[in-house]
């Protein structure tokens, strides 16, 4: 028995057949990101998520894996007691591909890879006193990134670099580096792509790398809204200090706030003690001198050395110390102030998460009831239901954001990005 099709049925067939690759190929990118996030951890997971038939799923999950940024598993497993077929399990692929990310803070750098999932695969950090020319540390961060990357034999999709200072978008300009020695208007990612084709640091199709930089705290906010304690919030306050100084950020409905230059959420110069000292703003008593580790070491009494950091000097002592009436009446004092900031950021913010690293976090953990109570007694939005106020939980945060730079075209359009359109 012979069938014949119709050339009308042939080309009907043709027209699906494209319009399901076409289907598939535009799901890669967000079933990507599911997995990236960690919330498709199954096939059926993410079939519900996509909302696309079973097969479609599947066939975009070997795709995945095929491009070696995922790995299904094989042999399918029911939870205990569950009812229904049993579905695969998806994870990174162990030995995929990283982004290079780069970190330079007030005491030196940070270079690391950083793969799928915001997870560090390695990382090599660097002191050194930051010199007012800023390409002489992205040139030595980079450096150590590529032996990072020719040691481990993996592909890198893309580099991200993180730095203290408001980054202005689209020039990619470092417009107040207050502590650390750059020029204000430093060009920081025109520099860290120079330095990046300088070390030899290619793309997936060995083409030259477009290098990406941003804030450190705005993308410390990123990484904990992807992978850590911001995960599942619309509106994502982070506030922190690192080595010196206080940034903030805010995340909504997953996407940074960054303004219309990318200057927004420059909370450290909120004045919470308006008798206190001169700010490098020009204005007194900012919440970026109040408190930071130089702040709580100089109301603790103690001298800051330059053998270490500030920022581990503060945390050795809020750890091993904490007993001691000085220490204990310093943290109280930066408790204070950063509530006074935090009750004004809700104000103006209504969050429905704060989130705090670097010291902030520590301080948090030392006495959580007293910083949620300033908060919740000097704002409107405390006093009216209360705002979750909660440590960061991801290590080097900063760095896993400046990879999330890096990460966005792939998570965007995975083809395209790894050269397989």
């Amino acid at each position: 028995m012979f069938c014949f099709v119709s050339a009308q049925s042939e080309n009907r067939g043709v027209t699906q057949t494209r319009t399901r690759l076409e289907r598939g190929r535009s799901a890669l990118g967000p079933a990507l990101e599911l997995v990236h996030t960690g919330r498709a951890p199954t096939r059926a997971v993410l079939t519900t998520e996509l909302g696309v038939t079973r097969a479609t799923a599947g066939a975009v999950a070997a795709e995945l894996e095929a491009l070696g940024l995922i790995q299904v598993d094989s042999r399918p497993l029911g939870a205990a007691g569950a009812q229904g077929r049993p579905s695969h399990r998806l994870a990174i692929a162990p030995h995929g591909p990283v982004a290079l990310a780069a970190q330079v803070h007030a005491d030196g750098f940070r270079a690391a890879l950083v793969g799928l999932g915001g997870r560090i695969v390695a990382t090599d950090p660097g002191c050194m006193t930051v010199p007012a020319d800023p390409a002489h540390v992205i040139d030595a961060v980079v450096e150590a990134g590529a032996r990072l990357l020719r040691a481990s034999g993996r592909r890198c999709v893309g580099a991200g670099l993180a730095v203290p200072s408001a980054v202005a978008e689209p020039e990619g300009t470092a417009l107040n580096p207050l502590h650390i020695a750059w020029p204000a208007g430093a060009p920081v990612r025109e520099l860290f792509t120079r330095s990046l084709a300088a070390a030899g640091v290619r793309g997936p199709s060995g083409a030259p790398l477009t290098g990406l930089a941003g804030n450190d705290v705005n993308l410390a906010a990123l990484a904990e809204h992807r992978h850590g304690a911001g995960g599942g919030a619309q509106h994502l306050l982070c506030v922190a200090t690192g080595h010196r100084g206080v940034g903030g950020a805010l995340v909504l409905d997953g996407r940074l706030h960054t303004g219309s230059a990318g200057l927004a959420l420059e909370v450290g110069h909120l004045t919470v003690n308006p008798e206190g000292p001169p700010c490098h703003c020009g204005s007194r008593g900012c919440l970026d001198i109040e408190a930071d580790p130089l702040a709580f070491l100089v109301a603790a009494g103690r001298d800051p050395g330059p053998e270490v950091s500030l920022l581990q000097q503060a945390r050795d002592l809020l750890r091993e110390e904490y007993a001691d009436p000085s220490v204990r009446a310093a943290a109280d004092l930066l408790i204070d102030r950063l509530g006074l900031g935090l009750a004004g950021l809700v104000n103006i913010l209504n969050p429905d998460r704060i989130i705090l690293g670097g010291l902030h976090r520590e301080l948090l953990e030392a006495d959580p009831e007293r910083l949620r109570a300033v908060v919740a007694e000097r704002s409107l939005w405390g006093r009216s239901g209360g705002v979750p106020v909660l440590p960061c939980t991801l290590d080097h945060n900063s760095l896993v954001g400046a990879a999330e730079l890096a990460w966005q075209a792939v998570l965007d359009d995975p083809l395209e990005a790894l050269g397989a359109a």
